[in-house]
């Protein structure tokens, strides 16, 4: 029995209400980007809703990044300064957490990205948030790693350090207290 991946309406009001003001309070992030289309969009999707008030839950102040005028959907990234607080100590994914013999944690970016219905931010996606302001400058986020190194044991994270953002390897399956990862939500 699936649990209805939708929020309560009083939750809801509440949820847009704290969108809003993240919307008002970083015009830089979004200049083009009208809020009355957007809170038009969140209203017509709860589901949508829902994954982005887990993105809030965990700590990712999810915010308006971008409208992609090919399909008509908004952008949102988590684009709180550190990696969300809710989302750290975790390896990269389901085999890696499987591997792990002793000290495993208690799940993977992966499986919580899916559970969330949202995506893990790409190595370009994480560049171009970077782009908008300084994230990661104590932490840092599991990337999207590219099947090639995934398959050899492998996966990426970034973080942004001496004015630069770095993108880095790890052995999927370590997990570390200031990492977590980053997501975004397209509708």
């Amino acid at each position: 029995m699936g649990t209805k991946k939708e929020l309560l309406s009083q939750e809801a009001e509440e949820l847009i209400k704290i969108l809003k003001a993240r919307f008002e309070k970083s015009k830089s992030r979004h200049s083009d980007i009208d809020w009355t289309k957007v809170q038009g969009k969140l209203e017509a999707n709860p589901e949508k809703l829902w994954s982005l008030n887990e993105m809030e839950r965990t700590g990712g102040e999810p915010d308006v990044v971008d409208f992609d005028n090919k399909t008509g959907e908004y952008v949102f990234y988590d684009c709180s300064p550190e990696s969300p607080t809710g989302r750290r100590s975790l390896c990269y994914d389901r085999e890696a957490l499987e591997k792990r013999k002793e000290y495993k944690p208690a799940d993977s970016a992966i499986n919580m990205v899916t559970a969330m219905g949202i995506e893990l931010l790409n190595e370009e996606q994480y560049r171009a948030l970077q782009r908008l302001g300084n994230f990661d400058t104590k932490t840092s986020s599991w990337l999207k790693t590219p099947d090639n190194i995934r398959k050899l044991g492998g996966a990426i994270f970034g973080d942004y350090r001496y004015g630069t953002v770095f993108i880095y390897h790890n052995g999927a399956e370590s997990y570390y207290a200031a990492r977590g990862f980053r997501g975004l939500l397209k509708f």
